[in-house]
């Protein structure tokens, strides 16, 4: 994995508590705290997707469309390719 160093200024008090949580852990600084980044990046990326899918299924007509179409497939009779 290709790293970079960054230098970032934090609140003592939460340098302590990454402290004792990369000590309990036994990992580094940098491990814990790209691990956490990554964690809350990926959730920012869930909430995301999850707020888009919902704005857009949130349209009656998408939603119409959808079911149209989901009753079309069932009916034309054709089973391959459905892993469902």
């Amino acid at each position: 994995m290709n790293t970079q160093k960054i230098a970032i200024t934090v609140p003592s008090d939460l340098l302590d508590i990454i402290d004792k949580t990369t000590a309990q852990r036994s990992i580094s600084r940098s491990k814990f705290i790209s691990l956490v980044l990554r964690e809350k990046l990926q959730e920012e990326r869930s909430r995301h997707l999850k707020s888009e899918y919902d704005r857009v299924f949130s349209d009656k007509a998408i939603c119409d469309e959808q079911l149209k179409t989901a009753v079309w497939l069932d009916g034309a009779g054709s089973k391959e390719g459905q892993a469902w």
